[in-house]
């Protein structure tokens, strides 16, 4: 074997580490296009809420298709005024995205998981903002 076909041969795996996480890219850019391009600030293209339409309170991701709406079009102060936790989530998503991408295209294994405490951290800070949002006074944190 030629030192140019090992290279070729490495450089093909690469590639096909890497499929799995491009193609989730390729995705949640299709629906980020989507969002973008449909203006779910206008009645009609987006289903409402279901807890938002039960119960008249704010559930975690409500305002979350109009920041995502407004990141696309490069307004990260109405992203954030839209919903917050979800635009910190997404840079969350993109770092974590990056290092899997990163960590498959160098054929390194997964040597570490997510500890419990994260978990249970995470999962703390949505329902607080949950509950936070939904008190009055707190209207800095309402989508409306």
């Amino acid at each position: 074997m030629t030192i140019q076909h090992a290279a070729h041969l490495d450089l093909v795996g690469r590639v096909r580490g890497v499929l799995l996480p491009v193609a989730s890219a390729g995705a949640a850019l299709a629906g980020g296009l989507v969002v973008a391009l449909v203006d779910p600030n206008e009645a009609g293209h987006y289903p409402t809420c279901p807890f938002l339409a039960l119960t008249g309170a704010y559930c975690p991701g409500c305002g979350s298709l109009r920041a995502i709406h407004a990141l696309a079009r490069g307004d990260v102060a109405t992203a954030m005024a839209r919903n917050p936790f979800a635009v910190v989530a997404l840079v969350g998503l993109v770092v974590g995205w990056v290092l899997w991408t990163w960590r498959l295209w160098n054929g390194r294994r997964r040597t570490w998981v997510v500890p419990a405490w994260a978990i249970h951290a995470f999962l703390a800070a949505v329902m607080a903002f949950w509950v936070l949002r939904n008190v009055p006074g707190w209207t800095w944190l309402s989508p409306a």
